[in-house]
């Protein structure tokens, strides 16, 4: 059994965690807001098969996130301007969102903590490069990105 699954409440609160805190929600409702907002907007613009490549390094949880009601007969759009693609992220439930203007980079710095580092990068690496910058993280030290549970 792939230790993904047999972990999954693991790795999943340990991930909601680190998007609760670097985004700064009291709620894992809108937590998980911001992540599911942040996921339908990255995979609009991915063809079935990046998306699903870009899932599969996933935890299982995020996995399951981001692949949930994913139309992928619709033909991905292209990236925009980090503002722009914030607004698509925030009009997700927007009666319910309260997603914050560093959704994105809080929920890459807490995907990079919770997937294997090789496996990440590799997947990036098969992606276009609007799809590379979107998970980009600046950090003065690699150990704040480190892979939390091993």
């Amino acid at each position: 059994m792939p230790w993904t699954y047999r972990h999954a409440t693991r790795e999943w609160r340990a991930f909601l965690g680190d998007v609760k805190e670097f985004m700064s929600l009291e709620s894992d409702n809108s937590a998980y807001t911001a992540v599911d907002g942040v996921f339908q907007v990255f995979r609009r613009r991915l063809s079935a098969a990046q998306g699903l490549a870009f899932a599969g390094v996933l935890p299982s949880v995020p996995r399951a996130i981001f692949v949930k009601g994913w139309d992928v007969t619709r033909p991905p759009v292209p990236f925009a301007d980090r503002a722009s693609l914030i607004a698509e992220v925030k009009a997700v439930r927007r009666h319910h969102n309260l997603t914050p203007d560093n959704a994105i980079e809080a929920t890459a710095r807490a995907l990079r903590r919770a997937t294997n580092p090789m496996d990440f990068e590799r997947v990036l690496a098969g992606l276009p490069a609007p799809a590379r910058e979107f998970w980009a993280v600046e950090t003065d030290d690699p150990r704040d990105l480190a892979q939390r549970i091993v």
